[in-house]
C-alpha cells in the first residue's frame, strides 16, 4: 500500500516559529530578529512565516506572552489562602525570575499587555485579587501598574553588573565613596537579588500603611 512519506522536518507551526525567534532574542536581541533569519533557523520560505504571523511585531508579542505564561499566578486563586501582600511579594519574585531568564524581551513587555492572552490573564489575576481583599478598583489599578513598573524595571539591567572590577577605574579624589565599587562586579547575583527583595519590602510595607488607613475610612 501506498503511503505519503513524512517530511523531513516538522511542519511549521506558531509554536515552533515562537521557539525560533525567542531563541534569537535571547542569543542576538530583538533587532536580531527579521523573517530572513527566521526562515533560514526554521528551514523554510520567508513568506511561509505570513501564513502564522502577519509582521515581525506580531512574532516579538508572541515571544513575551510565552514569557508571561510562565508566571506562577496560583498565588491569587481564592482557594490558595495567602494574604495579598504575600501573594504579591510571591509574585512578583516569580514574574522577575521569567524575566531574568529572558531580559532581552522586557522592552516588548514593558509595552503593556495589548491583545496577549497570558499578559492579559497576569493583569486580570491581579487586580481581581486586590479588589477581592478589599482594596478599591482604583487602587487595584494603580497596584498593578506600580509592581509592573518595579519588576519590569528590575529586570533592564543589572546595578552591580554595571560596575568595573578594576580599583583604578574608581579615583578616591573623583568619587570619594565608591572605594569599593570594584568589587560588586563579583557580588552581581547577590547585590542583585538584595536590592530587589529590599526594594520589593519596601513597597509592600508602604501598600501595607495604605490599606490599613483605607480601611480605618470605611
Amino acid at each position: 500500500m501506498w503511503r505519503m512519506a513524512r517530511p523531513r522536518k516538522p511542519l511549521l507551526s506558531r509554536d515552533r516559529i515562537v521557539e525560533a525567534a525567542g531563541a534569537l532574542v535571547d542569543s542576538e536581541g530583538l533587532e536580531a530578529v527579521s523573517t530572513r533569519r527566521l526562515a533560514a533557523a526554521l528551514g523554510v520560505s520567508g513568506p511561509s512565516l505570513y501564513n502564522h504571523f502577519r509582521t515581525k511585531d506580531e512574532i516579538l508579542d508572541a515571544v513575551a506572552d510565552a514569557v508571561s505564561a510562565r508566571v506562577d499566578l496560583s498565588m491569587f486563586s481564592s482557594e490558595d489562602g495567602r494574604s495579598w501582600r504575600l501573594a504579591l511579594h510571591d509574585w512578583a519574585h516569580s514574574y522577575r525570575d521569567a524575566l531574568s531568564d529572558h531580559p532581552n524581551i522586557v522592552p516588548v513587555l514593558a509595552r503593556g499587555p495589548g491583545r496577549r492572552p497570558a499578559g492579559l490573564r497576569v493583569a486580570d489575576a491581579v487586580f481581581g485579587a486586590m479588589t477581592e481583599a478589599g482594596w478599591p478598583p482604583a487602587h487595584a489599578t494603580r497596584i498593578g501598574a506600580l509592581m509592573r513598573y518595579f519588576i519590569l524595571g528590575s529586570a533592564v539591567g543589572s546595578f552591580a553588573g554595571g560596575f568595573v572590577d578594576d580599583r583604578a577605574a574608581y579615583d578616591p579624589s573623583d568619587y570619594p565613596h565608591l572605594g569599593r565599587a570594584h568589587l560588586l562586579a563579583e557580588r552581581q547575583h547577590e547585590v542583585d537579588e538584595g536590592a530587589f527583595e529590599t526594594g520589593l519590602t519596601a513597597l509592600l510595607d508602604g501598600l501595607a500603611i495604605q490599606y490599613e488607613a483605607l480601611k480605618g475610612t470605611t
